[in-house]
């Protein structure tokens, strides 16, 4: 891989939200990618999923590819249901979903219940993935994305490398910063094998983002059974 790596900036133990300039960027890729970094610094990790819409019904109940993935990678043994505690099996927007299967709606309490449950673990690392991009609405009148400034949580931001990521990018940067959220890092992830210009596109996300880049995962195949903490910058971690 081409680039180097910002080095001057770590991060610290705490919590994280990450989340992508869209739908299909590969969060959930780039937060395994930081788990197992984390696990192979010896660093206890947890993650939280807390919406998720396209499950599987199951024996166990519905079940997210996603979550099932984190909870997969995380180094603290908990339920399902701690990772990802509101789920729905239609592949739509959840607070449509929500209204539409449950005649409910998403609540924050929730969200923040579960949180708290996580954080009495003590993780070094608790990352929380988001659904969706930054301004997933929750129900009709919020949006996660308030939420996650509510609580002050540091951003991992997941660029998906394609036509209109400069765009979806800088909106969404301008967006966490009126939020007045710091931005802890960015990840660069490739969506496809022969971007044009893909270094270029880059160097220009290097520019407008006041961030460290992290990573930079490439288009994988199989990338369930690959082990992704090889591309995380080691420096993430500060002891």
């Amino acid at each position: 891989m081409k680039h180097q790596y910002t080095t001057n900036t770590q991060f610290k133990a705490g919590t994280y939200f990450v989340t992508g300039t869209d739908t299909d960027v590969g969060k959930t890729v780039c937060s395994k990618a930081l788990l197992q970094a984390a696990n192979k610094q010896n660093r206890s990790t947890l993650a939280y999923k807390p919406i998720s819409a396209g499950c599987e019904n199951t024996v166990d109940g519905l079940r997210n590819e996603d979550a099932l993935i984190l909870k997969d990678n995380c180094s603290i043994p908990v339920p399902y249901n701690w990772i990802n505690p509101i789920a729905y099996e239609p592949p739509i927007a959840p607070h449509i979903a929500a209204l539409e299967n449950e005649d409910s709606q998403i609540e924050q309490t929730v969200i923040s219940k579960g949180l708290t449950r996580l954080q009495q673990k003590s993780p070094d690392f608790l990352l929380i993935e988001g659904a969706g991009g930054w301004h997933l609405p929750i129900n009709n009148e919020q949006l996660l994305s308030g939420w996650v400034a509510e609580q002050k949580i540091p951003v991992v931001l997941v660029v998906g490398l394609k036509l209109g990521c400069l765009n979806h990018a800088i909106l969404t940067v301008e967006s966490i910063k009126q939020s007045d959220l710091p931005i802890a890092g960015w990840i660069a992830n490739h969506l496809q094998t022969d971007m044009p210009y893909v270094q270029q596109n880059i160097a220009t996300l290097e520019a407008y983002i006041n961030a460290p880049l992290i990573a930079e995962i490439p288009f994988l195949d199989n990338v369930e059974d690959q082990d992704l903490s090889k591309y995380i910058c080691v420096d993430f971690i500060a002891r």
